[in-house]
């Protein structure tokens, strides 16, 4: 079974809505990166690892300053690959790296794609990379059986909606709401539309996220999508030094 496959089973054996987590690799310590992997791992169905990055437009202030204090930490994209080599088991859940396009054109396609697969990851997640411009990546990623997963937002439309869902690997990420991720705003009143429209189209699971906090959000989430993608909170309970695990079983349903 080819890596993105094993997204999509993870995803789908889920018992109630999949959860998928976010975590910025090294953060809030370089030296605690594996642990706290460990037990997110342990309560999730599936972790997207965040590469930090100088410009991280599309995040939220929690995330911009997770990535910002890594990068401080020393930590690259080289860095979190020699990290997830090095574990003595394999990952308990899939692993996503959700990076923007500019450390992995710096690293190489067709090494990164060669060191994600022997590093234990299944996919990744470009959020400032257009499908139009991802066949040279789509490529390296191809012979590894490697995802790359397709964003989707209530702003997409129709047409395109369908051409990314029917390209998109391991899942198709909804975005539940546009601009910057994490806030305390609510959901939007047409969620429910907008998620059914892109289950229409998925063949792969269908995660929703960004501002995602509470079992309350979760649960309505869940009854129109397969998954829900938890990421600034997460990170602000480990800014607070608090239980990763703890926090995210206390989302399920």
């Amino acid at each position: 079974m080819m890596p993105h496959e094993d997204i999509e089973r993870a995803l789908e054996a889920s018992d109630g809505p999949a959860l998928m987590a976010f975590l910025t690799a090294g953060y809030p310590a370089t030296d605690s990166f594996l642990d706290i992997l460990s037990q997110v791992e342990a309560a999730s169905d599936a972790v997207e690892i965040g590469v930090p990055f100088t410009d991280p437009m599309a995040d939220g202030v929690t995330v911009q300053r997770s990535s910002h204090a890594a990068i401080e930490n020393g930590v690259s994209l080289r860095w979190i690959l020699d990290r997830l080599a090095g574990r003595s088991t394999p990952p308990a859940a899939p692993l996503l790296l959700m990076s923007y396009l500019n450390p992995l054109l710096a690293f190489g396609y067709d090494e990164l794609a060669a060191r994600a697969r022997e590093a234990g990851v299944s996919g990744f997640i470009v959020p400032d990379l257009p499908f139009e411009e991802s066949a040279p990546f789509r490529a390296s990623l191809e012979p590894e059986g490697l995802a790359l997963v397709q964003l989707v937002t209530p702003a997409t439309p129709a047409e395109r909606l369908s051409g990314l869902c029917a390209q998109s690997q391991g899942f198709v990420y909804a975005v539940t709401r546009t601009g910057i991720t994490g806030g305390e705003v609510d959901l939007p009143t047409e969620i429910t539309n907008y998620l059914r429209a892109v289950k229409e189209h998925s063949r792969v699971p269908v995660c929703a996220g960004f501002g995602v906090r509470t079992r309350e959000q979760v649960a309505r989430i869940a009854r129109h999508a397969d998954g829900v993608v938890v990421g600034s909170a997460l990170v602000e309970v480990l800014e607070r030094g608090a239980s990763p695990g703890e926090f995210l079983y206390g989302l399920r349903p």
